[in-house]
């Protein structure tokens, strides 16, 4: 018998495995994003919380009818906690009082049971995120289908930096839209075709984030578009790798706050690399 011969991966095959498989770890992560299950926002004033039916907001059935009150009041959150209720503040027991909105990667987490639940601040709003380390998402994930990995998306753009700082207005999936600071634009080719993309750097990043759409999302791809980032530039140069082009956490939850491509970074062309749809999202 003849022995079929297997071709080895290459090297940006396992590269692109490694990383794929660091974000689907990430991803289903007791804090990952298939474990969100609420988002309320604050009005001003008192917010009541818990499972029963005439709170401001309702909680997951299991948890108590009434959990507590949160109060927005001059921008400022605080709770105080109903009778009988035990909760933990980043792991210790927590009577009440004031919550810091996420910032940074840092935040006041509360826990009841399995749920994890914190302030966000998103523009002049405040909101309340809920996670759930026994979300039916956590438990029922069933991986992301990817395109073939392959060199010929894996581009090398030219990188024309802005004269001046500049900002970039991103939509949201909110009906928002942020400003956001954008360093130049990464000007690539595609079938001899010329391409531009604007990134936006986050404060303290050391990459470029992207968000971007293509012609992939009508049929393939996650209908709002994906993301992507790179390395800084050097020599000019950009290398842009949609092998590793992702999915937005909104489409996963219906409670992420998502940036949408801007207008300028919706691209003319099929970009048939990096992960695919998610379920029927």
């Amino acid at each position: 018998m003849t022995k079929t011969s297997e071709t080895k991966p290459s090297d940006l095959e396992l590269a692109t495995r490694a990383w794929h498989q660091k974000r689907i770890e990430g991803l289903t992560s007791a804090d990952g994003w298939l474990s969100l299950v609420g988002l309320h926002w604050l009005k001003e004033g008192d917010n009541p919380f818990g499972s029963a039916e005439d709170n401001h907001f309702i909680f997951p059935a299991g948890t108590p009818a009434r959990i507590g009150t949160l109060t927005l009041k001059g921008g400022k959150v605080t709770l105080a906690v109903a009778p009988g209720v035990s909760l933990l503040k980043d792991g210790q027991p927590f009577s009440g009082g004031e919550l810091s909105p996420e910032a940074e990667g840092q935040k006041d987490v509360l826990s009841l049971g399995t749920l994890r639940f914190y302030a966000i601040r998103r523009g002049e709003q405040l909101g309340i995120r809920v996670k759930d380390t026994e979300a039916e998402a956590r438990k029922k994930f069933h991986g992301i289908p990817t395109y073939p990995v392959s060199a010929a998306w894996r581009i090398e753009g030219r990188f024309e930096p802005a004269t001046t700082p500049r900002t970039v207005s991103i939509p949201t999936v909110m009906g928002t839209v942020d400003e956001m600071t954008s360093p130049g634009t990464i000007v690539f080719t595609v079938n001899g075709q010329e391409y531009r993309l604007d990134p936006v750097q986050e404060r303290g990043a050391n990459q470029f984030f992207i968000i971007f759409a293509d012609q992939t999302n009508r049929t393939e791809t996650y209908g709002a578009g994906r993301f992507l980032y790179t390395d800084l530039p050097k020599d000019g140069k950009v290398v842009l790798d949609f092998n590793r082009a992702y999915n937005p956490p909104c489409a996963f939850s219906p409670y992420a706050t998502c940036p949408l491509p801007p207008p300028q970074n919706r691209l003319k062309l099929n970009v048939e690399a990096g992960e695919k749809r998610y379920g029927d999202h």
